[in-house]
């Protein structure tokens, strides 16, 4: 039996929209995929807004259960979600992309970060029922 799909949350500093991405998938999708998030630089830590949000939101603290990682930190995934660059997203090898159009949080108020990751959690949701499904149509009779 082939092993879970590995899928990679992207943005450059991996601090904010990916790792809250990593860590709601981790909580709301481990049956479906294993969940990483990387970039192509880091931060000395993940943007204490949005490890404060998700612990209000999910019980989960970033600070404990993940840090910043470099895309050559991760190993191979199946798919790879860029968050909205509006720069050049990195890029990674990946059988399939896409790209959630996501606004960055950094430097406004709760609620933006509330925002962005009640969108997170209805993208990974929905990723979430697209590869079930793909799984499911896979499956022998």
């Amino acid at each position: 039996m082939p092993g879970k799909i590995k899928v990679a949350f992207i943005c450059v500093h991996n601090s904010c929209r990916s790792q809250m991405a990593e860590a709601i998938s981790r909580l709301m999708a481990a049956d479906a995929f294993e969940a990483y998030s990387a970039g192509t630089v880091t931060k000395p830590r993940i943007n204490q807004d949005a490890v404060e949000t998700i612990k209000e939101l999910y019980g989960v603290d970033m600070n404990t259960t993940q840090k910043s990682k470099l895309i050559s930190d991760i190993p191979a995934v199946d798919i790879v979600v860029t968050m909205g660059c509006n720069v050049n997203c990195p890029f990674l090898p990946c059988k399939h992309r896409e790209d959630w159009g996501l606004e960055d949080p950094t430097g406004k108020d709760r609620s933006e970060f509330i925002k962005i990751a009640r969108l997170i959690e209805e993208k990974v949701l929905g990723l979430k029922r697209r590869i079930l499904g793909l799984v499911d149509m896979e499956q022998p009779e």
